[in-house]
């Protein structure tokens, strides 16, 4: 088999099953990290420090996004927050999922930041692709995040909503 053979059927191997892997996780929800004890993941809340003056206050999710973008609005329940860009197909789709969880359920609040405009905001939360959905909960405190695209049974699953409401 000629070297050019093996190149291109290596190439097509790991292109997919880079698309296999990137279907698998894309638009689903993983938990924060700084809402897990250290070197516990999972484990809930990390401890109140002994001493607060000794820790400086780390600003929210919501402390930088309405920092930047002051016509946002944070929910009574939960805030989804979507970070898009302009030419971002799934940014589309993910506008309009969002939109209809936030018009159906009762006080859940849907806001969409341009990346490309707020891109200091971008940075201090992280956000490495568009689209990417925070999920805030009252008190503007990030609870997890999805890159890419999620499907409404995805966000419906993220939020703190009860059975009844769903």
């Amino acid at each position: 088999m000629s070297p050019g053979i093996v190149i291109l059927v290596l190439a097509v191997v790991a292109a997919a099953g880079f698309g296999l892997h990137r279907r698998r996780v894309d638009g689903r929800f993983a938990g924060h990290a700084r809402t897990h004890a250290a070197g516990e993941p999972g484990t809930g809340p990390a401890p109140a420090p002994a001493v607060a003056e000794d820790v400086p206050h780390e600003p929210s999710a919501w402390e930088r996004l309405s920092a930047s973008v002051p016509h946002a609005e944070l929910g009574e329940r939960a805030t989804l927050v979507q970070f898009s860009s302009a030419f971002c197909a799934p940014c589309r789709t993910t506008r309009v999922v969002l939109a209809d969880v936030a018009e159906r359920h009762d006080g859940i609040a849907h806001v969409e930041v341009d990346a490309e405009q707020h891109l200091a905001l971008v940075r201090e939360l992280d956000v490495r692709r568009t689209p990417t959905t925070l999920v805030l909960d009252r008190a503007g405190r990030e609870v997890t995040r999805a890159a890419g695209a999620p499907r409404r049974e995805q966000v419906l699953a993220a939020l703190p909503l009860t059975e009844e409401s769903r």
